[in-house]
């Protein structure tokens, strides 16, 4: 059985900055990378609008707010480093209604506790900034920028392999058995054995932490993300980066534009319960996903207390007029013909037995074991800084500490 100082389970983009990071630490250490798909970033990471998040949004005490504006640093010194193509260009937040003008400047005050730039911008502003938009107030974030999250992680993985960690795709980890000075991973392409495992599984990840033997009271419930793309002669509507202001109880940032480092303009994301943790579409079922679900109670406290919104959600899913509508408060030219259907992401949300959903990033520690268990947007803006300390804390489990 080969063994390993440390094995990352998990090939998104958390799981490879957390290799690269502990290689960084210790450059003789034994890492191995196991992913479940033939190739690198397939889930999450490779199912996102690309934004680079300043940090506008979060709790300034949380660690989103703290990963968010360090990782972004982080991020873009990597991409000089790799030459990955990335841009700051930067974010306008709209508010539509006079309702939502308390929670703009909510959203202001705490950007500059949280140490962004961000101003305060009239209608004139925001047409000078986005011509097409419509909103009574709105806060420009100079800040936030895009770049292609998959490239992202395919650097990590070269530079893994250039610091000699062991990587390997089309490997799903079957069981786990902790030992008396590590842990052994039984997979479909045989065991291996391990001082510490490292759980970035995402989607799985609450899977993978019990058969650790570790359980930390939460259990995954995906959202999938439904995307459409402005038609090419259209996308002129968006300059850069358009958002409503968010809903305060939600930890979904609402219907938005964004402009793609490829030049393309995304609309979207709705949320939606996917019926399968890897249900990218609306006709993917897993029964066993469904089911753990359907006899949650922590679920149906979450459902009943959101499903006005959890049924407008499900409207803008079914109904392409009805997601267009909700497009029309930011930019009110956009017509359906405007769009046409583009990808999907599918979120793995961490849900508290109280049916709450954990608003900030989540890692726990095993005797032998780390676990990522709640890692959503913004964390591939602040992966860099995620993969280092959960770095530090394998470290720390291998020192025995």
């Amino acid at each position: 059985m080969k063994g390993y100082d440390f094995a990352v389970v998990g090939g998104g983009i958390i799981g490879l900055s957390t290799a690269w990071n502990l290689l960084r630490r210790c450059p003789d250490a034994g890492v191995l990378v196991l992913e479940k798909e033939e190739g690198w970033a397939r889930h999450q990471t490779g199912h996102n609008s690309g934004v680079i998040h300043s940090g506008v949004y979060y709790r300034p005490s949380s660690l989103k707010a703290r990963f968010s504006r360090e990782g972004v640093a982080a991020l873009v010194e990597f991409c000089q480093e790799q030459g990955v193509a990335y841009e700051i260009c930067g974010k306008v937040i709209v508010a539509t209604k006079p309702e939502e003008i308390p929670l703009l400047r909510s959203l202001y005050e705490r950007g500059l506790t949280n140490g962004l730039e961000v101003e305060k911008i009239g209608p004139e502003e925001l047409e000078s900034l986005e011509p097409h938009a419509a909103g009574l107030a709105a806060l420009y974030v100079p800040e936030t920028g895009i770049v292609d999250y998959s490239c992202v992680a395919e650097a990590l993985a070269w530079d893994v392999a250039k610091r000699d960690g062991t990587l390997r795709t089309g490997v799903s980890v079957e069981g786990v058995r902790t030992t008396g000075d590590g842990v052994e991973l039984h997979t479909s392409s045989g065991s291996f054995r391990a001082q510490v495992l490292v759980n970035c599984t995402g989607l799985h990840c609450d899977r993978i932490a019990r058969l650790s033997g570790v359980e930390a009271g939460v259990r995954i419930v995906p959202f999938r993300g439904e995307y459409y793309e402005l038609v090419p002669e259209r996308r002129g509507l968006v300059r850069n980066l358009l958002y409503p202001v968010p809903n305060p109880d939600f930890p979904f940032l609402g219907i938005h534009f964004t402009r793609t480092i490829g030049g393309e303009v995304e609309a979207g994301p709705n949320a939606v319960l996917a019926l399968a943790r890897e249900g990218y579409k609306k006709t993917d079922v897993n029964l066993k996903d469904l089911g753990e679900i359907l006899v949650c109670s922590a679920f149906w406290r979450l459902a009943g207390r959101n499903w006005q919104t959890g049924t407008g959600e499900i409207l803008r899913s079914l109904s392409k007029r009805a997601f267009v509508r909700a497009l029309r408060r930011l930019i009110p030219d956009v017509v359906e013909n405007d769009l046409v259907p583009a990808f999907a992401g599918v979120r793995a949300q961490a849900l508290t037995k109280n049916g709450r959903l954990v608003d900030d990033f989540l890692i726990a520690e095993g005797k032998n074991s780390v676990h990522v268990l709640n890692a959503p947007s913004p964390a591939a803006t602040a992966s860099i800084c995620i993969g280092h300390t959960v770095a530090q804390c394998a470290i720390r489990r291998a020192q025995g500490r």
